[in-house]
């Protein structure tokens, strides 16, 4: 008989050590399509408790975000992360390994504003207090927030899926702190990738 894992057993288990489904190259095909992306390139497929997300996001307003969020995404460090800072009417925030919020990859990113605006589907990265802290933690906003505009990177919008996104478990207070059970990214892929 298998021994079923808790996910705290799983989570530091490297892809290289995990056993791979197969899946035909039709089978992809035909999931690819199903989510009708202009660019599966530059589509994110966001795996939530409720449902799918597809993220669209725009390589030419900030191309060195996409490519460090493509980056972490295909090295799956995205996944099992926590939604720790969720408040009702603003956003949903993720990133951080720790799920406090503390934490990144390590590596941070020069600060790429655009003319974009924040608005209700817009993915933006989040900060410290320095415009080129951003690193691995990025915010859904559940609601138009154009006091944000030019002050955070937008690299991304949902284009399918906002309803999900909408269900994600709120925080308390006024950080909107989310304690535990927090909800979690499934899985984030590149949608080229499947």
């Amino acid at each position: 008989m298998t021994e079923l894992l808790d996910k705290s057993k799983t989570a530091g288990i490297k892809d290289g050590n995990t056993k791979k489904l197969e899946m035909s190259e039709q089978r992809a095909k035909k999931i690819k399509h199903s989510y009708n992306a202009k660019n599966p390139e530059n589509t994110l497929l966001l795996k939530l408790k409720n449902g799918d997300v597809l993220i669209e996001m725009y390589e030419d307003s900030a191309p060195e975000h996409v490519k460090r969020i493509k980056e972490l995404v295909r090295q799956g460090f995205y996944n099992g992360l926590k939604f720790h800072r969720v408040i009702e009417g603003f956003m949903a925030q993720t990133g951080c390994p720790l799920g406090t919020g503390t934490g990144g990859s390590g590596k941070k990113l020069k600060a790429e504003f655009n003319n974009r605006k924040h608005k209700r589907g817009t993915v933006s990265m989040a900060r410290a207090m320095s415009v080129d802290s951003a690193d691995s933690q990025f915010f859904i906003c559940f609601a138009d927030c154009p006091w944000l505009d030019g002050q955070y990177t937008i690299w991304g919008d949902v284009i399918s899926g906002m309803e999900f996104v909408d269900m994600i478990k709120r925080g308390e207070g006024m950080n909107g702190t989310v304690f535990d059970p927090a909800d979690e990214i499934i899985s984030l892929s590149v949608l080229a990738d499947l």
